[in-house]
């Protein structure tokens, strides 16, 4: 039975997503001259989120925190990074932004070629010019008032363990002076079977939305003083989800 309920989830997420690449594809020519900021393109992940978490009965993601989120503002967006499965479960927040994204991903038919159009944030990782540009298309981005959003661990964890966060981001918020959204996500990694394509185990999952994190009074030498504030706050709150589980 699980083999062909996996059958049927993969089946269903694929067509979901190749009909999410021709709606985008369309909608991107369609309103070239009127959707520069790529906002309504953007818009489109919301349904194709909704549509692959309902349709896979193994997944069960709440959101929390969504008061927390001012739409009218401009965050550098600081979350986790757990799994393939963050990406559906990120666009639940329903907010504008753009991805920093390692560049490989954007080789992945449909999905990737989706990142592509909406004009996410490419990333070639050990390329100092690469890393150069990321930032300043992040910045542009943060001028137009788009929100970007960064995995600062830098890789994927295989559990609620979180790594050690890179500086980039947090200087790029003092910089431009933008305050941080941290983003929790706990147990997606359990999301994606590992070592196999069988669906097999049902996954609560959770996205929590903290209190934006101001960077008003941090100076350019203070990234490392912002980095460990946001860390902790994050920390803290997987902590706490953890611990209503038990």
């Amino acid at each position: 039975m699980n083999t062909i309920i996996s059958i049927g989830i993969w089946l269903v997420s694929g067509l979901l997503t190749i009909l999410l690449f021709f709606v985008v594809f369309f909608l991107n020519i369609l309103l070239f001259p009127f959707d520069k900021k790529k906002k309504i393109t953007h818009r489109q992940c919301f349904w194709w989120s909704d549509a692959v978490i309902g349709f896979n009965p193994y997944w069960n993601v709440s959101v929390h925190g969504l008061e927390n989120i001012d739409h009218k503002r401009t965050y550098v967006i600081i979350s986790n990074h757990q799994s393939m499965a963050d990406i559906a479960v990120l666009y639940q927040t329903k907010m504008q932004f753009r991805w920093v994204a390692k560049a490989s991903l954007f080789k992945v038919p449909f999905i990737g070629w989706c990142l592509g159009l909406i004009k996410h944030i490419k990333l070639l990782r050990g390329d100092f010019t690469s890393i150069k540009e990321v930032y300043q298309a992040a910045s542009k981005w943060l001028q137009k008032d788009i929100s970007v959003l960064f995995f600062p661990e830098g890789t994927r964890s295989s559990s609620n363990q979180m790594g050690e966060f890179q500086n980039g981001a947090f200087k790029l918020a003092i910089k431009e002076k933008k305050p941080i959204l941290p983003i929790c996500l706990r147990n997606t990694h359990n999301a994606i079977p590992k070592g196999s394509w069988i669906f097999k185990t049902k996954v609560k999952a959770s996205v929590t939305v903290l209190p934006a994190v101001e960077t008003d009074g941090f100076g350019p030498g203070d990234f490392v003083l912002l980095k460990d504030i946001v860390r902790a706050k994050l920390m803290e709150a997987g902590e706490s989800i953890d611990a209503e589980k038990i």
